[in-house]
């Protein structure tokens, strides 16, 4: 079967099976490894003090500073951005409309008209970034307040007063099942969020793609890793947060753009000597179509 999806990269079923089957399979395995066995905790143990009865790293507040407080500026300025533009792509539909008045002809004759014209161009972008940010942190959100688990140094493991238990043994559906919050990691979430951008460079078929992609998982990993030494999360919360953001990313841009639009080959890049593909275009249609 994955021979013959290797063979048509192009088909329904190796779209889905590159962007949800290995998600899942990765869920799988980070559930076997993880969550069913000591891995987690023996991780974790590199990082602990037995003596001091703390993370030593967790201890630093510079560290804390840099890794948690100033590393939120990346994703949350993403959003707070798309946000901006959503907003500002309003307007040149607007000067359009009323291009009689004098207003409207000054604006449209200056310099800001261009970037007025590019805002409103992207407006499908703007707005699936944010509805793909507020489902994603919903989806987090949901998880950590539904199984009520407690991070490591607030678990009688690490010195804390709380018992540990995994999210499986915990998990209600139509209810908040205590008041931990630690199950999937929220900081490494935060960053997993900016897979949003990944989508929309494949919608644009951008060359460098991938490479966006892989950017992005690192910095997922990093946000995560760095709450691991600090005691605050198990690693296998970073790889459920990744998860989780993906999946409901990827619901998202399927409802935004269509499974064929994300489909399409990357473009090459325009080689010197005339050949290769021509200068990035727009979609013809900014409608989302069939998945």
């Amino acid at each position: 079967m994955i021979s013959s999806l290797m063979k048509d990269p192009g088909s329904r079923s190796a779209f889905y099976y590159r962007n949800l089957g290995l998600p899942l399979l990765l869920a799988l395995l980070t559930f076997l490894a993880f969550d069913l066995t000591e891995l987690d905790r023996l991780f974790s143990n590199l990082f602990y003090d037995p003596v001091a009865g703390v993370f030593p790293i967790g201890e630093s507040h510079l560290f804390e500073k840099i890794t948690h407080k100033w590393a939120r500026i990346i994703p949350n300025w993403t959003g707070e951005l798309a946000i901006i533009g959503a907003l500002l792509s309003f307007i040149w539909p607007l000067l359009e409309r009323y291009r009689e008045s004098r207003f409207a002809r000054r604006i449209i004759g200056s310099r800001i008209s261009r970037p007025l014209q590019q805002l409103h161009r992207y407006r499908l972008d703007f707005f699936f970034i944010i509805v793909a940010f507020a489902l994603s942190t919903g989806v987090i959100h949901f998880l950590k307040s539904h199984t009520s688990i407690y991070c490591p140094v607030e678990t009688t493991l690490y010195g804390g007063t709380e018992l540990h238990r995994e999210w499986f043994e915990n998990f209600t559906l139509w209810r908040e099942a205590g008041a931990g919050r630690c199950w999937p990691g929220g900081h490494a979430s935060s960053a997993f969020s900016l897979f949003a951008l990944y989508f929309i460079a494949r919608r644009y078929r951008w060359q460098h793609s991938y490479l966006l992609l892989a950017g992005i998982t690192v910095l997922g990993l990093v946000y995560g890793t760095t709450r691991v030494l600090q005691g605050w999360h198990y690693l296998s919360h970073t790889f459920w947060a990744g998860i989780f953001v993906w999946l409901s990313t990827l619901l998202i841009a399927l409802f935004f753009y269509g499974r064929s639009t994300l489909q399409q080959p990357i473009r090459k890049t325009a080689r010197s000597d005339g050949q290769g593909a021509d200068t990035l275009q727009l979609p013809a249609s900014t409608s989302s179509v069939s998945n």
